[in-house]
């Protein structure tokens, strides 16, 4: 049996039990690929690897499961799995997992937070001001406080109501939220006021993005979208870097009616120094980091090893993405 772990380098590298957990299995060896290799190279790359431990890249086409006979278990290292397409490894037999959101919620939750706060009391440039002497420049930093405030909160799943508790219950603010895959009932339950995207835009003065990708809402904010917001909106994404059309988010900072971003995940990381919103003074851009916290990563390589063991003695792991997989024949052998 042969485990491997592609593009995941913060798997096994704090919890090494994870890692020795695995070598009972068989032999996992460490795979790193460019994000954009295409199905047949990432096909060969990784023939003979019976169990994959995915991360946010490379994409698992059509075009890959077709010419990969050996994968039975792609495990995401991670709650998204639209790097994977699920109908084409349903059609192959292959079983997807992946992480529960409520395993990585506080985590994300909080570092939106400190997302929040850094970008409302800019502190990142004060910081840079005092490493460089310019501790008169204080003045400059004139911040905004969060009580009290109306947040605009797209997707209220579960971190996006983490999110908004926090707020409501820390901060006094006002939340409404915006989530067409869940009953008004449910969002009033979980603490927010449900309301259309358009409403939610006319009327936040923060914005935080936690909707979960797909090709359908691909750029869901965009250069309409910027026009309906207030003017000196602050922006806060730690969902997917894809849900925000980056262009037009340059034009809204450069015109004023975004005064702040602080964002965990940009369209087509990794990203350069040389990409445009680095240039811009009231952006903090940060490297994909919302999961990594010493709880959160070990919850979540819990998880992946639990798939691998369990889908290795012939057991159904919990949370399969496509249990239709289990009701045809598939590579693992697993039924209902």
């Amino acid at each position: 049996m042969k485990i491997g772990i592609v593009n995941s380098s913060s798997f096994g590298k704090y919890f090494p039990e994870h890692l020795e957990r695995l070598s009972r299995l068989g032999e996992w060896e460490r795979f790193s690929v460019e994000k954009n290799i295409d199905g047949k190279s990432l096909a060969k790359a990784l023939q003979g690897v019976n169990f994959v431990i995915a991360s946010v890249t490379p994409h698992y086409s059509k075009e890959f499961f077709e010419e990969n006979k050996s994968v039975s278990l792609i495990a995401r290292h991670g709650i998204g799995v639209n790097n994977v397409e699920v109908e084409s490894a349903t059609e192959a037999g292959v079983l997807i997992t992946r992480v529960p959101g409520e395993m990585e919620r506080d985590a994300v939750a909080e570092h939106t937070l400190a997302l929040l706060l850094q970008v409302a009391r800019k502190i990142n440039p004060a910081y840079q001001a005092v490493k460089e002497g310019r501790w008169k420049d204080r003045a400059k930093f004139l911040g905004i406080e969060l009580k009290g405030k109306t947040v605009g909160v797209i997707g209220f799943g579960n971190i996006g109501s983490r999110v908004g508790e926090i707020l409501k219950e820390g901060f006094c603010a006002r939340v409404l939220a915006y989530d067409p895959k869940l009953e008004e009932e449910t969002i009033v339950e979980r603490g927010g006021k449900p309301v259309s995207l358009e409403e939610l835009l006319r009327e936040s003065d923060i914005i935080t993005i936690h909707a979960s990708y797909s090709p359908e809402n691909y750029h869901m904010l965009g250069e309409r979208e910027f026009e309906l917001m207030k003017e000196g909106v602050i922006i806060i994404n730690t969902a997917r870097g894809e849900l925000i059309d980056q262009d037009a988010l340059i034009r809204a900072i450069k015109s004023g009616k975004v005064a702040g971003v602080g964002i965990d995940v940009v369209e087509g990381e990794p990203i350069g120094a040389e990409h445009p919103l680095l240039a811009l003074d009231n952006v903090v851009i940060v490297p994909h980091i919302a999961t990594y916290t010493i709880e959160s990563l070990k919850r979540m390589g819990d998880k992946v090893v639990e798939d691998v063991e369990k889908v290795s003695q012939g057991k159904i792991p919990e949370g399969v993405v496509n249990p239709e997989v289990l009701r045809k024949e598939n590579r693992a052998g697993l039924k209902l």
